[in-house]
């Protein structure tokens, strides 16, 4: 009797062990399984220079600082919603490799480029702000065909699409055009949606121009106008663009006019923050609508 009721016993303790392990099992499960939270993916928003990154950075909460390079990553969040602010550095080379790392490291939702530019559109005033309903590269340009002695004439220069082929866009007829890169519609919505809220300007939809090129030539600012559309130039949205297309990540440019050479206004400092405001407005309608 002794021998049977010490094998009870065996077989209980052994079915008490199973239970604990199967509870241990799930319990570890459903805390590594991801939350609702860590499915989030985070809305990047860029800005070149410190006062074009900043003051938005300022606005998130619960930021954590990261570096790659010469980038740097404030994470934070915007009502309760993950969202990345890095400033890139000037130009479209590190806006481009910035935007890569972003994408293969972060893996955002979606990406704004915001900051500063220059009018091309002689309609557009200081603090007016371009939402870019299409980008482009003002930088790619082929030259004419002329021997030494014969000089130089840019007017004459051709739009130059670097992603036509996978051959020599110099000798490639279809290459000699501009690339433009849609504005995601999603994000052109949130745009319009708060534009009421921004007081300091005009909203309108336009093509922004971006060249690692400062242009103070107002006839050459009126040819780019002329040939491209371009209603701003700036140093770095083509190449985020360029970037976001190719890991297919929905894009949105956004640019204030700091000054404009076409039509005599001056300079101000002051349109970096009033950008960031209106971004920060369209962020958060943007968060809105994706829930």
């Amino acid at each position: 009797m002794g021998k049977k009721k010490r094998l009870k016993w065996t077989g209980a303790g052994i079915l008490l062990v199973l239970a604990v392990l199967l509870f241990a099992g799930w319990s570890a499960i459903s805390n590594t399984a991801p939350t609702a939270e860590a499915k989030q993916r985070p809305i990047l928003i860029q800005g070149p220079m410190p006062i074009e990154a900043e003051n938005f950075a300022k606005k998130l909460k619960h930021v954590k600082v990261e570096k790659s390079g010469t980038f740097v990553f404030y994470k934070g969040k915007l009502n309760n919603y993950p969202v990345i602010v890095v400033k890139t550095g000037k130009g479209m080379e590190n806006t481009a490799a910035a935007t890569a790392i972003a994408i293969e490291k972060y893996k955002p939702k979606a990406i704004i480029n915001q900051g500063t530019s220059g009018g091309h559109d002689a309609r557009l005033n200081v603090f007016d702000i371009v939402l870019g309903e299409r980008t482009v590269n003002i930088g790619s340009l082929k030259t004419g065909d002329k021997a030494e002695n014969e000089g130089m004439d840019p007017t004459a220069w051709k739009p130059m699409d670097l992603m036509a082929s996978e051959g020599s866009a110099g000798e490639d007829p279809n290459a000699e055009k501009p690339r433009f890169y849609e504005g995601d519609k999603n994000l052109l919505a949130a745009a319009e949606a708060v534009k009421q809220s921004y007081s300091k300007g005009k909203v309108v939809k336009g093509t922004i121009g971006s060249a690692d090129v400062w242009n103070n030539e107002v006839d050459r600012i009126k040819w780019f106008h002329k040939t491209y559309g371009t209603s701003v130039e700036e140093m770095e949205g083509a190449s985020a663009a360029q970037i976001a297309k190719a890991y297919d990540v929905p894009f949105l440019g956004i640019r204030v006019l700091s000054n404009n050479k076409v039509n005599g206004g001056k300079y101000s400092p002051d349109t970096a923050a009033a950008c960031q405001e209106y971004v920060y407005e369209v962020v958060k309608q943007y968060i809105k609508a994706s829930h």
